[in-house]
C-alpha cells in the first residue's frame, strides 16, 4: 500500500474525448500518468464535424484499418472554367476516408485499455491554478464536482473552453465549413474531387469524398470575410447548380448535415501556468485542407516524452511549458504560416480568371508529373516552392512568395 497517497485526483484531466483528446491520453497514460478524459456529449464522435481524411502517417501512428471506409488514391481538382488536374496514382493510397464515430471511439478506447478514465457527459465549469495543481469545478451528469490535477489539457476543438476560460487567444484563421452526406453522386472509384471557383468556395475548395457503400460526403469551406455576407449554404447550393457540374449532382438525396468551424493558426501561446493546448483548441488545422487530426498528432508527440517528466515531477509552469513545447510548437507554426501564404498565392488571393490561369499550367503533364512526385498532403510548403521555382508562368511569384515566406 502507498504510504502517501497523491495529492492530485488527477496527473492530467484532458478536455474533450475526440482523436487527438484520446491519443493525447493514451501517450500519457502508457508513461504512467493518471489521465481523466472530459466528453460533454453523452457518446463519443458526436456531433461529427469533419470530412473524415486520416492521413496514412496518422493512421499509422493509431492502426485503426478496421474503421476505414474508403482509400484515396488521389484528387481530380476542377479549376472555375472546368480545366481538370488530376493529382494522385491508382492503387497508391495518399489518404483514408472513416467512419469518424468508430475512429474516435477506437482512439479513445485505445487510451481506456491504457489505463484511462473517461467521463462523459462531463465539462469543465470553472478552474483556478494554484501553486501546485489546478482545481477544476466540473459538471457531471448535471452535478458539480470538485477535482485538481497537476496539468489541464484543452483537446476541446474550434470553441475550446480550456482557451477561452484562460484567455490564451484566438486561432489566426477561422474558416466555416459545411457538409453533407449524400447517395446518388456517381464518383470515380477511389478518387475524391475538388472543385474551386468564387461562386461555389471564395478563396477555397469545395469537394465530393467518397465514404462507403455508395454514400459521398459533399462539402465546402471559406471565410467570413471572402463570403461578403453570403451563407457558406448558399455556396453549397451554388456548386449543385454549376452549369459545368450540375448533371454531377443531379440525383443526389441528402441523408445528413453539418455545419462547423475550421480553426489554422496556432494560437500565440498554446500554454500557460499548468495549462496546454492540443489540437483544434490550439488552431492546428491544416490552412491547405483543414485537416486537425494529423497536425494534433504531431502536435504532442513532439512533446510528449518531456511532458511526462515534467508531470512526474510537477514542474508545470508557464516557463517549464515553454521550454518544453515552444521549439517544436514554433517550427509548426512557421510551417502552418508559410503553407498559408503559398495557399494564398496561388489559389485563395487569385481572382477566378487568374486562378483558371494557373490551372491551365497545373494541368501540363509535366506539372502534374512534378505535383505527383513532390506533393504530400501532410506537408504541401516543398510542393508550392517546387512550383514557383521550376514553372515558369510562376516565377514572377517568386519574388512575392521570397517575401511572404521570410515575413511568416
Amino acid at each position: 500500500m502507498d504510504d502517501h497517497p497523491p495529492s492530485h485526483d488527477w496527473d492530467v484531466i484532458i478536455v474533450g474525448a475526440g482523436p487527438v483528446g484520446g491519443h493525447t491520453a493514451n501517450l500519457l497514460t502508457k508513461r504512467g500518468q493518471r489521465v481523466l478524459l472530459l466528453e460533454e456529449h453523452n457518446e463519443i464522435g458526436r456531433p461529427f464535424q469533419c470530412a473524415g481524411l486520416v492521413t496514412p502517417n496518422a493512421m499509422k501512428q493509431v492502426n485503426l484499418y478496421d474503421t476505414i471506409l474508403e482509400e484515396v488514391d488521389g484528387a481530380l481538382i476542377h479549376g472555375p472554367s472546368g480545366t481538370l488536374v488530376p493529382v494522385g496514382t491508382g492503387g497508391t493510397v495518399r489518404t483514408y476516408v472513416v467512419c469518424r464515430k468508430l475512429f474516435d471511439e477506437a482512439v479513445v478506447k485505445q487510451s481506456m485499455v491504457s489505463g484511462a478514465t473517461l467521463w462523459l457527459n462531463s465539462k469543465p465549469i470553472s478552474a483556478e491554478t494554484v501553486d501546485d495543481r489546478v482545481n477544476l469545478t466540473v459538471s457531471r451528469d448535471g452535478q458539480e464536482v470538485q477535482i485538481s490535477t497537476k496539468l489541464l489539457v484543452g483537446c476541446d476543438g474550434a470553441h475550446s473552453w480550456t482557451r477561452r476560460y484562460f484567455k490564451m487567444g484566438r486561432p489566426k484563421e477561422l474558416m466555416i465549413g459545411f457538409q453533407t452526406e449524400v447517395v446518388g453522386y456517381n464518383n470515380r472509384k477511389r478518387w475524391l474531387e475538388m472543385y474551386s471557383g468564387s461562386e461555389i468556395a471564395p478563396g477555397f475548395f469545395a469537394w465530393v469524398i467518397p465514404s462507403g457503400n455508395g454514400s459521398c460526403r459533399i462539402g465546402l469551406w471559406s471565410t467570413a470575410d471572402r463570403l461578403e455576407g453570403r451563407s457558406i449554404e448558399e455556396c453549397y447550393h451554388n456548386l449543385l447548380n454549376h452549369p459545368l457540374w450540375n448533371d454531377r449532382f443531379s440525383d443526389i438525396r441528402e441523408t445528413a448535415r453539418y455545419c462547423g468551424p475550421v480553426p489554422s493558426g496556432m494560437v500565440k501561446k498554446a500554454y500557460k501556468n499548468r495549462v496546454l493546448l492540443i489540437g483544434d483548441a490550439a488552431g492546428m488545422a491544416k490552412p491547405t485542407t483543414g485537416g486537425g487530426i494529423g497536425p494534433g498528432f504531431e502536435q504532442i508527440n513532439g512533446i510528449v516524452d518531456k511532458l511526462s517528466i515534467a508531470i512526474d515531477k510537477n514542474t508545470l509552469s508557464e516557463e517549464h511549458l515553454k521550454n518544453i513545447a515552444k521549439s517544436h510548437f514554433e517550427k509548426m507554426r512557421k510551417e502552418q504560416n508559410r503553407a498559408r501564404s503559398l495557399r494564398n498565392l496561388l489559389v485563395s488571393d487569385c481572382e477566378d480568371e487568374e486562378l483558371d490561369r494557373n490551372f491551365e499550367q497545373f494541368a501540363k503533364p509535366e506539372i502534374i508529373k512534378l505535383i505527383n512526385q513532390v506533393g504530400d498532403i501532410e506537408k504541401p510548403v516543398p510542393l508550392g516552392l517546387a512550383l514557383i521555382r521550376k514553372v515558369p508562368a510562376f516565377r514572377k511569384l517568386a519574388l512575392k512568395a521570397g517575401m511572404k515566406l521570410i515575413f511568416s
